[in-house]
């Protein structure tokens, strides 16, 4: 079986990734160093530094992964600073900025960082459309899960194994595993 290090301190973000990979034939050892972010408007160098600074550091192969929830309404709030804003204001709080929004549209993304020792960082992203619930629902998941509605349900409703069929995580997961093929 193969083994890939997972740099990562989330523990939801690990179980999902050792889920997803596992039935590849990928086992995933976690890091929890972690590494510093960059602060930025996009996802996609913010996982290229984290990669590439990991990598470095460890003197070994490594993923990392950066995700965001992507609001509509608010201009794309909380988007890269989707954890910050999770820790310090919640999903309560989100949802009171959602009160008088109409216009309920949100994606999630997520952008799988990958480097070797000296090379060229790559990554692959992965996104889910869906909408901002009016309230909390369903207890799995982590994060934002119980307010993002997919298809009728939030991600904190679906249960992991339904949500890693669709995840924006899953999708860039598939992603980099059709590149290590």
């Amino acid at each position: 079986m193969r083994k890939i290090v997972f740099v990562t301190g989330n523990k939801g973000k690990l179980r999902e990734a050792r889920d997803i990979l596992a039935a590849k034939g990928i086992e995933v050892v976690q890091n929890s160093d972690g590494y510093p972010e960059l602060q930025e408007d996009e996802l996609e160098p913010i996982a290229a530094y984290g990669a590439r600074w990991t990598a470095e550091k460890l003197g070994m192969p490594v993923m990392v992964d950066d995700s965001g929830l992507f609001i509509k309404a608010l201009n794309g709030f909380p988007g890269p600073y989707s954890a910050f804003v999770e820790e310090h204001l919640g999903n309560k709080k989100v949802l009171k900025l959602m009160e008088e929004e109409e216009d309920r549209t949100a994606f999630f993304k997520s952008v799988i960082g990958y480097c070797e020792p000296g090379e060229e960082p790559l990554v692959f992203a992965g996104t889910v459309l869906g909408k901002i619930a009016f309230e909390e629902r369903g207890t799995g998941g982590f994060g934002y899960d119980p307010i993002f509605e997919y298809e009728g349900k939030t991600f904190g409703e679906l249960g992991d194994e339904e949500k890693n069929k669709v995840s924006h995580r899953r999708r860039a997961l598939d992603k980099f595993c059709e590149w290590l093929d």
